[in-house]
């Protein structure tokens, strides 16, 4: 009896910078996250955080034994925006994650939204992230800013990068919208 081949279900992670990507793929992969860090030289971008995704960064989590999810994080920096296209590139769906406590990124996001629907009609959930903290907008106000029409069907879900049940609710809500296009319901 021949074994069948795992299924590999390529998901990216992107959103600008800062929003929580490496985080998100830090406390949901099964192994040891590869990340292309790189200290920021920027001193307005060093006042946010120290390092920064230059390339990608990459996950993996075993659903079953036929099927693995392999996460790939995209560069938050726009220099690094060739990337997205590297990375989108035969994926299955998109989750871009925002962070709730900085509206002036919202529109940036809303940009990386728009260029994920332009080049590849896959689901795509938005991943309202930092909802731990005192003043982070709420879901719902983040679909309103980001300008989120209800015939997009783009679900903006609350979370915090470091719980790692809120970010599987994340996954499998993306899971559950890629069946549903596969299927074609």
């Amino acid at each position: 009896m021949s074994k069948e081949k795992t299924k590999k279900i390529k998901i990216v992670i992107s959103g600008p910078f800062g929003a929580g990507k490496t985080e998100f793929i830090k406390t949901v992969s099964e192994i040891e996250p590869i990340t292309t860090e790189k200290r920021i030289t920027s001193k307005e971008e060093r006042e946010k955080k120290a390092t920064t995704t230059v390339a990608m960064d990459f996950g993996k989590i075993k659903i079953d034994d036929e099927h693995e999810l392999y996460l790939f994080g995209t560069p938050g920096q726009t220099r690094f925006n060739f990337m997205w296209e590297v990375l989108g590139e035969g994926a299955l769906g998109v989750v871009v994650l925002v962070d709730s406590t900085d509206p002036a990124t919202f529109h940036e996001a809303r940009g990386i939204i728009n260029f994920f629907q332009s080049r590849y009609p896959i689901p795509l959930v938005v991943g309202a992230n930092k909802q731990d903290l005192p003043n982070a907008w709420s879901p719902r106000d983040i679909a309103i800013a980001l300008d989120i029409s209800e015939d997009e069907d783009i679900p903006v879900i609350g979370l915090s990068a470091k719980n790692k049940e809120e970010v599987k609710k994340v996954l499998l809500v993306l899971l559950e919208k890629i069946r549903e296009s596969l299927l074609g319901e």
